[in-house]
């Protein structure tokens, strides 16, 4: 029989697990089953669970509230998403306590940037940008100004998200970033193709997950989450464009 304030512990196990899916970029079938499984190793009795991409209600039998999260920032941290897996899986298993894999989670949630992340998701980003744009368009000539375009622009993303929280705007300045530089080098004649850096550039900023996340959302029937996912991505597209077409347009 579990006492109350076990019961109240396994809930609040179960919301910092959820949420923590959610911020980081978890599709919602692998969020459910995650708090399932801990409820049910915490052994709490006709758990339930409502999940949305901005906030989680859940409530167990013989609680006479249920525990409302609301979630407001969302990024792509799939290490995060990994750790919660496995301390759920472990606390399936056995091998932790409640308190411990709440103690764990807290740990997880404290996590923050690391030193230097900023320059090597900058670095990451060049080289992505520079593999992407041999891959899709054949230019070995260029490929050196992708590079430069792709890591640039990814920095400022970064920046913007830091300074103002706001993903679109982020996204919006640094594709203005990856158009007046792609520009900017075949006028002065160091580069050819301004399509092909601009491709090439734009990759890390290209919306996979929340559209990958979508799509399997709606596979599964969850009809809130898999809409409100793909409008997501539908917007980081459009800010995206929306930049290119206005330095194009202008240059």
């Amino acid at each position: 029989m579990l006492t109350k304030k076990r019961r109240r512990l396994a809930l609040r196990t179960c919301s910092l697990a959820g949420r923590l899916l959610v911020e980081n970029g978890s599709n919602m079938d692998r969020v459910n089953d995650t708090l399932h499984r801990m409820a049910n190793s915490a052994g709490l009795e006709d758990f339930q669970a409502f999940t949305t991409v901005t906030g989680m209600v859940l409530g167990a039998n013989k609680m006479p509230n249920a525990i409302v999260m609301d979630i407001r920032r969302r990024k792509n941290d799939l290490s995060k998403v990994t750790a919660v897996n496995e301390i759920s899986r472990e606390m399936a298993q056995g091998l932790v306590t409640l308190p411990e894999a709440y103690a764990q989670l807290q740990w997880v949630d404290r996590q923050g940037p690391y030193k230097y992340q900023n320059l090597i998701e900058a670095l990451a980003a060049a080289i992505l940008s520079l593999a992407l744009m041999i891959v899709f368009t054949g230019d070995y000539q260029d490929c050196w100004a992708g590079f430069i375009d792709g890591g640039v622009s990814y920095a400022v993303f970064s920046y913007m998200i830091r300074k103002f929280k706001i993903q679109y705007l982020g996204e919006f300045c640094s594709s203005l970033v990856i158009g007046f530089l792609a520009v900017l080098l075949v006028k002065l004649g160091w580069a050819q193709n301004v399509n092909d850096i601009i491709i090439g550039a734009v990759m890390p900023l290209v919306p996979g997950i929340p559209l990958t996340n979508a799509a399997r959302d709606l596979v599964s029937g969850n009809l809130i989450s898999g809409p409100t996912r793909g409008v997501e991505a539908t917007l980081t597209a459009v800010a995206i464009g929306s930049a290119i077409v206005i330095v194009l347009h202008f240059a």
